[in-house]
């Protein structure tokens, strides 16, 4: 029987819903120690910094995506379910997300696009109690409504392939394994088809470079 549908608000990622971010990434779904932090750097920390334990990685992301925030320079979206927060969308300018643009299979806009200002979209997280029931999808809409209000541009998304709702131990096997962790983490190309993204090129394994003008 189809899960009921679920009626949901949105908000932002501001001081004041700080706390929400905290309570979702809290949970020990998988997440619990990366705090959307992975895009925000333009590369790999070097192995003097490493940190032994998701915990100790934990710590340390919550502390640096905190000060980001004070700085005015990190976005997203939640979607609440009766008051809780059961989603997450980070969007952002292409300046505040920088990894992606270190990585060889990266392509750059076309020249057209060149007055355009960037945006990206790369990180959901979705509670395990509530996926498969369009949370994910709100999220995105959200995501570009918050973009739109901005002033707009060209949202740049790298989600994965639908490979037939294989799973992730699947996809190990047949040797395509998600090239930014968890399938589930950068949405899928329907997902963002959906929204009106057109593919521009394969990145990674599994994954897709996906853009479209808001």
């Amino acid at each position: 029987m189809a899960s009921p549908v679920l009626a949901y608000t949105t908000r932002e990622l501001s001081k004041k819903t700080w706390p929400d971010l905290e309570r979702l990434f809290s949970q020990k779904n998988g997440w619990d120690h990366c705090w959307c932090m992975h895009f925000h750097r333009p590369c790999p920390l070097p192995k003097n910094q490493w940190l032994r334990t998701r915990a100790e990685r934990g710590v340390r992301n919550r502390r640096e995506k905190k000060k980001l925030l004070a700085r005015g320079r990190s976005h997203g979206v939640f979607v609440y379910v009766d008051g809780k927060p059961v989603g997450w969308c980070q969007d952002g300018p292409k300046n505040e997300l920088p990894r992606i643009d270190n990585n060889h299979k990266y392509r750059s806009p076309a020249p057209e696009d060149g007055t355009k200002r960037i945006w990206r979209i790369t990180c959901f997280v979705v509670d395990k109690k509530y996926r498969r029931r369009g949370i994910a999808s709100a999220a995105l809409e959200a995501a570009l409504e918050a973009i739109r209000n901005k002033g707009g541009g060209l949202v740049e998304a790298f989600p994965v392939y639908d490979w037939e709702g294989l799973r992730r131990s699947e996809l190990r096997r047949r040797g395509r394994v998600p090239a930014f962790g968890n399938v589930s983490t950068h949405g899928t190309m329907s997902m963002f088809e959906k929204q009106g993204f057109k593919a521009v090129a394969p990145f990674g394994s599994i994954n897709v470079l996906m853009r479209r003008s808001v």
